[in-house]
């Protein structure tokens, strides 16, 4: 069973769900009453009305988050629900299920979700929240504020990420994700020492420039997780065993020491989903199609893979076709279509997908053997996602500070970059921040393997243009606006903040950037 996949003749604009605060906010609580005469009566005691203000506003402008970890068995539900209400604001928490996971973990009836695996989510789309918490697996990590202290805060225009950051008293670094493969010569390149005070626990020490170094294992680092199972039960003999059936490699979760300590403080679980991976050697890719006359010139295909399991198959790409130029290659499975997961939907539901994506579109892919390679591991592929353009562009290896060396001028000043994004399960992947009262926005926060880091953006950033918009002079609100209204694609003209006030103090106007749009033209819907 097998369909050409060619564009619609129209294309449904996408009705956008996504909740933003339109306020610009400083943070502050005004207490009102405060210069109201007064004079002091004992008998009246603490009960007095102007003390009374003032102990209400404190106990409101420093409302509290509260951390639960959820750990499920395979098959359990985490028993509750995610909604979006009409007339309320934010992720609401409903239907606790008495004596379940979330209701063990300490998840109440409105609760509003703040963080997702350390991912901030308040001003992320419902459909994208919830899909992180599948991509979780079975344990998660949930930030979440009383409903009722939430909307206090929103009514007095508190800052909610701001409360986030105040919430983490300790600076965390991310774990980390190392596919370590033997060396010929000197092996795996790593040793695991057990630490005192109990099982599970184990230092690791590399061999300089070894296999295990070269992953992104670091000397000292302490082991959480092996090859999808979690060693915080195994005693140094069994974890031995397991390095013997390892075989020519290793997928190993680590993390430095002190950050562990932190974790445990705040008795927060170490998960892959919070991990930054290293040297996988397998990861999903988001492939980019611009449709042509003759649609995208590949075969979307049913087959039946030796597991037994049946996959939507990409197969036969023109050639020169829009499918060959965003670098489609025959055989891979097909997980996701503009964001979407296709693994319940039948072969016409995802033609029908593709038809109202109009003239452009987006796919999630993974060869057959990354599929087998995250399915060992117990995780889902689509936790690490590569963007297939910006792989082309450059090395998968080039950090953000190289990033942005190579957008220098001779004279050592940055220049404006031109960032193109598509909405994935983490939406566009970045956050807007505004100095308050002030027009002018820039990137707040970027999440990990979302679009904004495949497309280049960087904490700090200035936002100059939204979809060839010049907004350096509006607010954050009607940038906001902009956003929303691009759909599932938004262009970007961002500066590096340094780079950007040396400009403005020179007063030099900012490279022209343009992008070459293609004319929309409609086209029939034909099948083979």
């Amino acid at each position: 069973m097998f369909q050409r996949v060619h564009p619609s003749v129209w294309a449904t604009a996408e009705h956008m769900g996504k909740r933003h605060n339109m306020t610009s906010n400083t943070g502050l609580v005004e207490i009102l009453g405060m210069n109201e005469k007064f004079t002091f009566n004992p008998k009246e005691g603490i009960d007095n009305p102007v003390m009374a203000i003032t102990d209400d506003a404190d106990s409101v402008s420093t409302p509290s988050p509260r951390l639960c970890a959820l750990k499920r068995e395979e098959g359990e539900s985490y028993g509750f629900h995610l909604r979006v209400e009409r007339g309320c604001q934010g992720h609401i928490i409903r239907n606790v299920v008495s004596g379940g996971v979330g209701a063990c973990s300490g998840l109440q009836d409105g609760d509003r979700l703040l963080e997702v695996n350390n991912c901030y989510v308040d001003d992320i789309p419902h459909p994208e929240v919830a899909r992180m918490i599948k991509l979780s697996g079975n344990q998660l990590c949930l930030l979440v504020l009383d409903g009722e202290k939430y909307e206090q805060a929103v009514s007095r225009g508190q800052d909610l990420r701001s409360l986030v950051s105040a919430h983490k008293v300790e600076d965390c670094k991310p774990p980390r994700l190392c596919h370590i493969t033997k060396n010929p010569t000197s092996g795996l390149g790593i040793n695991f020492t057990p630490l005192e005070g109990g099982k599970g626990r184990f230092s690791v020490s590399v061999v300089p420039g070894g296999a295990a170094e070269k992953a992104g294992v670091c000397k000292g680092d302490h082991l959480v997780w092996m090859d999808g199972a979690s060693v915080s039960n195994l005693t140094h003999s069994a974890l031995s065993r397991m390095m013997k059936k390892c075989g020519n490699h290793i997928t190993i979760l680590v993390i430095d020491s002190e950050s562990e300590k932190s974790y445990m403080r705040q008795k927060k679980p170490i998960l892959p989903a919070m991990a930054v991976p290293h040297n996988l050697p397998h990861r999903t890719r988001k492939l980019h199609l611009v449709a042509g006359p003759d649609g995208y010139g590949f075969l979307l295909r049913l087959e039946k893979l030796p597991s037994g399991r049946t996959f939507h198959v990409l197969r036969e790409m023109d050639s020169g076709s829009p499918a060959e130029k965003a670098g489609m290659k025959d055989g891979e499975l097909l997980l996701e279509v503009n964001g979407e997961s296709v693994e319940s939907l039948t072969h016409e539901e995802i033609v029908d997908r593709v038809r109202q994506s109009g003239q452009q579109m987006s796919l999630t892919t993974i060869t057959l053997q990354g599929l087998e390679f995250y399915t060992q591991l117990g995780l889902s592929p689509l936790l690490f996602c590569e963007d297939a353009a910006e792989r082309e562009k450059e090395s998968s290896t080039l950090t953000s500070a190289a990033r942005c060396s190579t957008l220098k001028e001779p004279d050592g000043s940055c220049k404006p970059r031109h960032c193109s994004l598509q909405k994935g399960p983490l939406g566009f992947g970045f956050n807007l921040g505004c100095v308050p009262k002030y027009p002018g926005t820039f990137i707040s926060q970027v999440a990990f393997g979302g679009s904004g880091q495949s497309a280049g953006l960087l904490v700090g950033d200035v936002v100059m243009e939204v979809n060839g918009q010049n907004v350096e002079e509006k607010y954050l609100e009607d940038v906001i606006m902009l956003v929303k209204e691009g759909g599932h694609f938004l262009s970007l003209v961002v500066m590096d903040k340094t780079g950007y006030n040396k400009m403005k103090q020179c007063d030099t106007p900012t490279n022209d950037i343009t992008n070459n749009e293609q004319e929309e033209d409609n086209y029939e819907i034909s099948s083979l």
